[in-house]
């Protein structure tokens, strides 16, 4: 039995007023199969909403990257928008809202631990991007995009830590870009704290670009802290 459905539209912030449309979209192919009252029945799954739900999905993330960095080159946009609408990275965003508890699946997907596969959870949260554009137009999409999808969790997306392709909030590498677009001088990192028992330390790392813009963050580990120095100048530059 999947979860009540009015905890995901609470974390989603949108109260289907349609909420057939939710839950189609929650509706795997081998649940529809199973479901069909006769064999020539119309099936009703989340495929098809999974197909719109990609297309809207790359068109916001395109439309959202521009308006953010209206400095960056082609490439650049591109690379961005390749990692935002990845499968690695959606599958982290599903995982976060736990979509896989609201799934409808058939027998033999259930039992082979279907809701927490990469590629059912990977489509729904597609489906669902289609369902919210259906049930309330564009602007509850560019909400959930915003808050879900650009800016997933920092420690998630870190190239350096990670080894996957580096995203919107790799802050390290966007304030180098922003500097050099700016013609200001290239970021300097420096660790100037570290506080704590051996096991469980904190550091504190200051980046500093130019004379006059400077800040300093804490994190667990150095990268983390100077990804969150990082974002904190970054974000003051790109105000002005």
């Amino acid at each position: 039995m999947r979860a009540d459905l009015a905890s995901l539209e609470s974390a989603i912030q949108h109260r289907f007023s349609d909420p057939a449309k939710l839950r189609r979209a929650l509706t795997h192919s081998s649940h529809a199969h199973e479901a069909r009252a006769a064999p020539d029945a119309p099936r009703i799954d989340n495929e098809p909403l999974e197909f719109l739900g990609d297309s809207i999905l790359g068109f916001l993330i395109a439309d959202a990257l521009v308006a953010r960095f209206p400095e960056y080159r082609e490439g650049e946009l591109s690379r961005l928008k390749a990692h935002l609408v990845s499968a690695a990275h959606l599958h982290g965003v599903a995982r976060r809202l736990d979509l896989g508890s609201y799934l409808e699946l058939g027998r033999s997907e259930e039992m082979s631990g279907g809701r927490a596969k990469k590629t059912l959870l990977v489509d729904a949260l597609e489906a669902l991007i289609a369902a919210l554009y259906l049930d309330g137009g564009l602007d509850p999409v560019r909400r959930f995009i915003a808050a879900r999808v650009l800016d997933a969790p920092l420690e998630d997306v870190n190239s350096e830590e990670t080894g996957r392709p580096a995203g919107l909030t790799n802050f390290k590498s966007a304030l180098q870009e922003l500097a050099q677009a700016r013609k200001l001088p290239p970021p300097r990192y420096l660790v100037i704290r570290e506080s704590g028992p051996e096991h469980a330390k904190i550091f504190t790392v200051e980046v500093r670009v130019g004379t006059d813009c400077t800040a300093q963050a804490d994190g667990r580990s150095k990268k983390v802290a100077a990804q969150r120095a990082a974002r904190s100048v970054y974000e003051r530059l790109f105000q002005h």
